[in-house]
C-alpha cells in the first residue's frame, strides 16, 4: 500500500469521524485517531506518521520491539511532534517491565497485579505511565478485562491513587463483532455509563478516556460518547497473514 492510499484512507475515517462527531454534537477534536499498526510493517507505520498520524496502537510487546530501530531509523521518534504507542494487547505480568519501557501508555490493564507491575516498572525507569483499565463486557472467551461487576475492579481503583507512577486515564472495551451496529451500541453506551458512576465513586481518579470503537463500528462509538477510536484496516488495509 503506497503513502496515497494511506492518505486517502484516512481522509476517509477523518471526515467519518466528523460526521459522527456532528451528529453527536460533539467537537470533532473531542474524539483522537488511533492507527492500530499491529501485525503491519514499520514502514506502513512511518507512511501513516508522514500523513499526520501521531497516535498508534500495537498488540504485542514483542512485535513491537521487534519494529522500534526501522522506526528509530525513520525517526518517528525524533519529529517535534513525536509518534506515541499505545499497548491495545493483553499483558502479561511477566512483560510489564519490558512494555513499561517502550511504550508511551498501556491500555490494557486488567489485574491489580498487572498495575503494581507496571509501578514497579516505572519507578525504576523513572517514568509515570498512563493506563486505561480495560473492561470486559462481552461474554466471549476470546475477550480479556475486568467485568463491571468485579470485585477486583474496584479492588484495582481503591489501590491505583497509591501506584504513583501510573496514571490513570480512563477505560477501553472490545465489544463483541456485528454487522448490525445497533446489537453493538449498548455496549459502548455500558461502557460509558459504567465511566460516569466509576467516575462519581472514584473522584480521586481521572476517566476522561473512553477507548472503544474500531473501523466497523467507530462511528456508533464516537454517537456514545468515545474519546478515541482504535482503526487497523480501514487504515491500512487487511492485515499481512500471519
Amino acid at each position: 500500500m503506497n503513502i496515497m492510499s494511506i492518505a486517502d484512507n484516512i481522509a476517509r475515517v477523518e471526515e467519518q469521524i466528523a460526521a459522527a462527531c456532528r451528529r453527536a454534537m460533539r467537537p470533532h477534536e473531542s474524539v483522537q485517531l488511533m492507527a492500530v499498526s499491529k501485525t503491519h510493517p514499520a514502514a506502513s507505520i512511518a507512511e501513516a506518521f508522514a500523513c499526520g498520524i501521531r497516535l498508534f496502537g500495537e498488540n504485542r510487546v514483542q512485535e513491537f520491539a521487534a519494529k522500534r530501530p526501522a522506526l528509530q531509523t525513520a525517526e518517528v521518534f525524533a519529529d517535534a511532534s513525536p509518534a506515541c504507542f499505545h499497548l491495545i494487547g493483553p499483558l502479561q505480568s511477566n512483560k510489564a517491565t519490558r512494555a513499561a519501557e517502550i511504550f508511551h501508555t498501556v491500555d490494557s490493564v486488567d489485574s491489580l497485579r498487572l498495575a503494581q507491575r507496571l509501578d514497579e516498572a516505572c519507578a525504576a525507569a523513572g517514568k509515570r505511565l498512563p493506563v486505561l483499565i480495560e473492561i470486559k463486557l462481552s461474554p466471549e472467551p476470546s475477550k480479556h478485562g475486568l467485568a463491571p461487576d468485579a470485585a477486583e475492579l474496584h479492588q484495582l481503583l481503591e489501590r491505583l491513587p497509591e501506584l504513583k507512577n501510573l496514571h490513570m486515564r480512563g477505560l477501553m472495551t472490545i465489544p463483541p463483532y456485528s454487522d448490525d451496529l445497533e446489537q453493538v451500541r449498548p455496549y459502548f453506551r455500558q461502557l460509558r455509563e459504567l465511566r460516569d458512576s466509576l467516575a462519581q465513586q472514584y473522584p480521586a481518579l481521572q476517566f476522561d478516556g473512553l477507548s472503544m470503537g474500531m473501523s466497523h463500528d467507530f462511528s456508533v462509538a464516537i454517537e456514545e460518547g468515545s474519546t478515541l477510536v482504535r482503526i487497523g484496516t480501514a487504515i491500512f488495509g487487511a492485515r499481512p497473514p500471519a
